[in-house]
């Protein structure tokens, strides 16, 4: 998933550059520079359909489109580059903040019109499709799993000295039970994105587990049954380990391995 998220945002920046619109190189438009805005994602749904193998080549679509008034929607495709199947869909919601004071803003008329034109009317993931119910917030009585001592290093941090999106995935995994991680796949991962984290803060991952499409069952996380192919829902949050703000919810979806059902 931090392989995908990786391409993802490499196209995207790719994307804005080849475009002629960019002003700093990452990912701002010209008027956005004279006005120390950036872009942040707000959040973010991925569906994997099926992972790569090594050797395999894949491309990449990308476009945006407009969110609401204030908003920019960025969707993706990875095609398999022999078949031309989609293997993996994106997207995103994308809003604007002030460099300096860190503030979110209206998208200024000169923005507007220097994006509106590549605007396209389609979808990645169909409104049905895609995750939009809440991601309720984890406590230390709802977590069933707590990863304490999560520190940023430096090579985690992006042009504007704050943690790279993609570097949280690995954090929140850290709380996720080692059988999940050896024995099923993650298909579905969305992430909402709440506060920036900077290098000398220390984070905690918690982690709440229920079988897929089933209600939560007392003490879920010590049922995972090897045959299950319905698989599991996980609920997750990362948060400042000192005041416990919150950094990112999460949640994620499961599915067995099938080649592990051969005896």
């Amino acid at each position: 998933m931090e392989t995908i998220m990786n391409l993802l945002q490499e196209t995207a920046l790719n994307h804005v550059t080849s475009s002629g619109v960019s002003g700093n190189g990452f990912g701002a438009t010209r008027e956005m520079s004279l006005r120390k805005l950036i872009w942040v994602v707000t959040r973010i749904h991925i569906q994997v359909e099926k992972y790569s193998s090594w050797g395999d080549v894949v491309e990449i679509d990308t476009w945006v489109a407009a969110a609401g008034k204030n908003g920019m929607r960025r969707d993706w495709v990875i095609r398999d580059y022999n078949t031309q199947k989609i293997i993996t869909r994106a997207t995103s919601t994308w809003v604007i903040m002030n460099r300096e004071t860190r503030r979110l803003c209206k998208i200024p008329d000169e923005v507007r019109e220097e994006v509106q034109p590549f605007y396209l009317n389609r979808v990645s993931i169909s409104t049905e499709d895609t995750d939009s119910e809440k991601i309720e917030k984890l406590t230390d009585e709802t977590a069933e799993r707590i990863r304490s001592g999560l520190a940023p290093r430096w090579n985690d941090m992006d042009a504007n000295q704050h943690v790279n999106n993609v570097k949280y995935i690995g954090w929140i995994l850290e709380s996720v039970p080692i059988n999940i991680l050896e024995d099923y796949n993650l298909t579905s991962m969305t992430l909402e994105y709440r506060r920036e984290c900077t290098q000398s803060n220390v984070l905690e991952s918690l982690t709440s587990m229920k079988p897929d499409g089933k209600d939560d069952q007392e003490g879920s996380s010590k049922l995972v049954v090897k045959n299950d192919k319905k698989g599991w829902e996980c609920t997750h949050l990362l948060r400042m380990e000192a005041d416990q703000a919150e950094i990112v919810r999460a949640r994620s979806v499961w599915q067995y391995k099938q080649h592990r059902l051969i005896i």
